[in-house]
């Protein structure tokens, strides 16, 4: 059951393309209390909320196998083993050629724990000329909404530093959201992680 749509129409893009390497292992794939994988769980509040969600993985994998939800939307693309930004890059370009969203939600697949009021609270400030920011304590997490205005920029982003280049090209459309949930925060990067998770 998807909830309320917001004001303006938002997409998810999760990234889920990275190899694991502080994790030591596929965390991905593991399993948490209830069952879920990391990933589902990760994918689980934006697919109840949205319409369109988008998951970039590695070029390599069977989408299959990773119990994903119904009606995500896959992006392979193999430059995205190259870092964070082959990743946005690659959904960014699917996103100008096939989403009709104003913005877009940019999700790590090792973040479960991330409210529905957060995001329902992120979303409301979304629109086509902004980037949002959720902030908890000071400290800046995820997701970051970025307008369909940055599209074009995030396309051609590469490397590992992520969106940063174009967070730091357009301060003025930077909206900080603070929020009172740690989960913008909490990724999952160790096995200790999970546990206090």
């Amino acid at each position: 059951m998807v909830s309320e749509r917001p004001a303006h129409k938002v997409a998810a893009l999760m990234l889920a393309a990275g190899y694991s390497r502080r994790f030591g292992a596929d965390k991905r794939r593991l399993q948490r209390g209830d069952g879920r994988s990391l990933l589902s769980a990760s994918l689980a509040l934006p697919c109840s909320m949205l319409e369109e969600v988008w998951l970039v993985l590695r070029p390599d994998e069977a989408p299959a196998e990773l119990d994903l939800p119904t009606g995500v939307r896959i992006v392979q693309n193999p430059a995205t083993a190259q870092g964070m930004g082959h990743s946005l890059a690659a959904g960014a370009e699917r996103l100008l050629a096939e989403s009709s969203a104003d913005a877009v939600a940019i999700f790590l697949a090792d973040m479960p724990a991330i409210r529905r009021d957060s995001l329902e609270t992120l979303f409301a400030h979304a629109s086509a000329n902004a980037i949002v920011l959720p902030c908890y304590q000071g400290k800046r997490g995820h997701p970051v909404l970025f307008g369909r205005d940055f599209w074009p920029q995030l396309a051609t982003l590469s490397g590992d530093a992520g969106a940063k280049p174009v967070l730091q090209q357009h301060p003025e459309a930077v909206r900080i959201v603070e929020l009172n949930d740690p989960g913008v925060l909490q990724d999952i990067d160790t096995p200790a992680d999970l546990i206090q998770l």
